[in-house]
């Protein structure tokens, strides 16, 4: 194998690996949604034109026509003689119709939320995923809320062992690292790596009321509860490498063992 090459954050160098990313804004308010491809990290690439990988991330909230493909990321050849082509790349938002028009999320109620990726590359390939949730404050530098805690939002994870598999080393409150176990064929989808998700139902107690005493000599007794107004964010990122020397690409990319990880590789 010949000597790794770091690719740099660049247009022209772009990627073995590559994340997709999306995400929603979503509580007792909802004010507009997080969605964002991300710029890669800088990925490590050996000896593969990156026009060969494509990967797409799939949502299906358990509605009539609710699996779709959200965020994708691929290589589209050039209509002209002048260019080689370039990278077709679409981002959406996840959770988007959870709830029905006029429908308020409910603590403690599991809402469905199933998400798998898709090979729509040219080259068979493996693939991790990191989710994140956290809690969001457009306030803060980094849009995050410290003061609510993660642990607060559940994401049931799905397949676990049997497809994909945890990364209990890279894996914090706010984090999930998970490595699909299997190679992924050219327009292979996986098995879905979630189940649903839901906001612990200890943010709908009562905190406190308050009291107005109205112009007629009523009194008006707003009740005040823990979650209002708090807003939380899912977030999903998918990169991929070559399946052709994929123990070196994957060691070079991820900077991981495959192997340890649960990858089941084929060479």
């Amino acid at each position: 194998m010949k000597k790794i090459v770091k690719w740099l954050r660049s247009p022209a160098a772009t990627l073995t690996g590559f994340a997709l990313a999306a995400g929603l804004l979503l509580f007792s308010t909802v004010g507009g949604v997080r969605a964002a491809l991300l710029d890669p990290s800088e990925y490590y690439g050996a000896q593969v034109s990156m026009r060969d990988i494509g990967v797409s991330l799939i949502e299906d909230n358990g509605k009539e026509g609710g699996h779709q493909i959200v965020s994708y990321r691929n290589f589209q050849e050039s209509s002209t003689q002048y260019g080689n082509g370039d990278f077709q790349e679409g981002t959406g938002a996840l959770l988007t119709n959870m709830l029905a028009e006029g429908e308020k999320l409910q603590p403690g109620r599991r809402y469905t939320e199933k998400l798998s990726i898709q090979n729509t590359g040219e080259i068979d390939q493996y693939a991790r995923v990191t989710v994140y949730k956290y809690w969001y404050n457009p306030e803060e530098k980094d849009g995050k809320d410290t003061k609510v805690s993660p642990s607060l939002i559940h994401l049931e994870l799905d397949n676990i062992g049997t497809d994909w598999e945890i990364d209990e080393e890279a894996t914090t409150p706010e984090r999930f690292v998970l490595y699909y176990k299997h190679k992924l064929a050219v327009g292979e989808e996986s098995s879905p790596f979630t189940k649903s998700i839901m906001i612990d139902g200890t943010l709908a107690n009562k905190v406190w009321e308050t009291r107005e005493t109205l112009s007629d000599g009523s009194v008006k007794i707003t009740t005040h509860y823990e979650f209002d107004g708090k807003q939380f964010a899912l977030e999903a990122t998918v990169d991929a490498v070559q399946d052709h020397h994929a123990a070196d690409a994957i060691r070079s990319a991820w900077g991981v063992d495959g192997a340890a990880k649960g990858i089941n590789i084929e060479e």
